[in-house]
């Protein structure tokens, strides 16, 4: 399984139709979220984006890796900086706030859909700047904390950069892990932090190696990230503030990748996990990634999974990273944790059953190895399972909490 029989059917061959064409994808896929504001449009207007997305179409920019493309956002989120800073200084809070927000969601798409350029790079750094600014002025702010990377080996950076949120008092909080995925990064998570506020939790956000400069993990090293999260557990661990019995990790999209290895190799340390989204195996084999550029997602995948990974080129890529990188089939010591039959801590598989990103074939796949996983997958529906699927986690999450005091 697969050879051809995937549970997608039809659509694994189906053209979306918006490939290569910044307009189709505007009037076909994105219109709609942006007016909603849900991702990858949360925390925005409409009203800043709608002027953007004309003038890109009239100008007819459909490469989003051109500094073209995202110069088209710059000057409408550094206004909204601008704006918000003056409304801060006049004492207009409230405002200021909102502003902050709608500038951090353009700077995002500003930086989509991976960040490999200078510019993106510069982009992602003013973004970073901007939401810790604005957060500075919510009751509970998000604070960024830079932690040792002790298991650091090679060339690896000593240092973690996080994002820590959590409740007023003393603590310690139950905290949630959160590892974010290829385009959405740390500042990307509001709504989730403020979910957690409310439990009375803390949450602690990381990024995953090969997608920004603020993760020190080897892109290369399939076991680097079980030394990347050796390093942050120690230091939940030491925080006073935490409760390192009560910490959960949710992986989102590529990130759950992450939180599926981490179930197993930190089991111990871990009261629980979300693979959310994720991939483990069928994800980077070469039937599943020649057809990624035709699904779902907003561009193709090529260049950003080739910079990720640290190959060459796509071809590369498809002929080594299953090899590499699966944790079902991963030929290197230590790789394939999966397969190797390892216990996990109790691990929720959740996304949507045509997930043309990541194939639901990959959670699915974990049911026959090791200890007995919890699944849901909800019908009819694209990669993570929106909108239903964080009324599934969250009633999880805050059952695996309470089952220790």
């Amino acid at each position: 399984m697969p050879d051809g029989n995937w549970i997608l059917g039809d659509l694994f061959e189906k053209d979306y139709g918006h490939a290569g064409s910044i307009e189709k994808l505007w009037e076909m896929r994105w219109k709609f979220p942006c007016r909603r504001g849900v991702y990858p449009f949360h925390d925005g207007k409409f009203e800043d984006f709608e002027p953007i997305f004309n003038s890109i179409i009239a100008n007819k920019i459909n490469d989003p890796y051109t500094d073209d493309y995202t110069n088209a956002f710059l000057p409408t989120a550094q206004n909204l900086v601008k704006q918000a800073d003056q409304l801060a200084r006049q004492g207009s809070i409230e405002e200021a706030k909102s502003l902050y927000l709608r500038a951090n969601a353009v700077y995002r798409l500003a930086r989509f859909p991976y960040i490999d350029t200078p510019l993106k790079t510069q982009v992602f750094s003013e973004q970073k700047e901007t939401y810790l600014r604005g957060s500075s002025l919510w009751t509970v702010p998000i604070k960024e904390v830079t932690i040792p990377h002790t298991q650091a080996v090679g060339n690896e950076h000593p240092k973690i950069p996080l994002y820590i949120r959590k409740p007023s008092g003393a603590g310690p909080f139950p905290t949630i892990l959160l590892i974010t995925g290829l385009d959405g990064h740390r500042p990307d998570n509001t709504e989730r932090t403020t979910e957690h506020l409310q439990r009375g939790w803390a949450t602690v956000i990381c990024d995953i190696p090969g997608t920004t400069e603020d993760c020190p993990a080897d892109r290369r090293d399939p076991l680097s990230p079980d030394r990347l999260f050796t390093s942050i557990l120690a230091w939940i661990r030491d925080e006073p503030s935490l409760n390192e019995r009560k910490v959960i990790a949710w992986g989102l999209s590529a990130g759950g990748y992450y939180a599926i290895r981490l179930a197993h190799t930190h089991r111990n340390q871990l009261l629980g996990s979300v693979g959310h989204g994720a991939g483990t195996h069928h994800y980077i084999g070469r039937e599943w990634l020649s057809r990624i550029s035709k699904h779902e997602y907003p561009f193709g995948l090529e260049r950003a999974y080739t910079s990720k990974y640290g190959y060459r080129d796509f071809e590369e890529m498809k002929e080594k990273c299953q090899d590499e990188f699966s944790l079902v089939s991963g030929k290197g010591e230590g790789v394939a944790v999966v397969a190797q039959g390892l216990s996990s801590c109790r691990l929720l598989l959740i996304n949507g059953v045509l997930d043309g990103c990541m194939p639901v074939e990959d959670s699915m796949l974990l049911a026959e190895y090791g200890s007995p996983k919890e699944m849901r997958f909800i019908r009819e529906r694209a990669h993570m399972g929106y909108p239903e699927a964080n009324g599934v986690v969250f009633p999880w999450l805050e059952e695996v909490m309470s089952s220790v005091q």
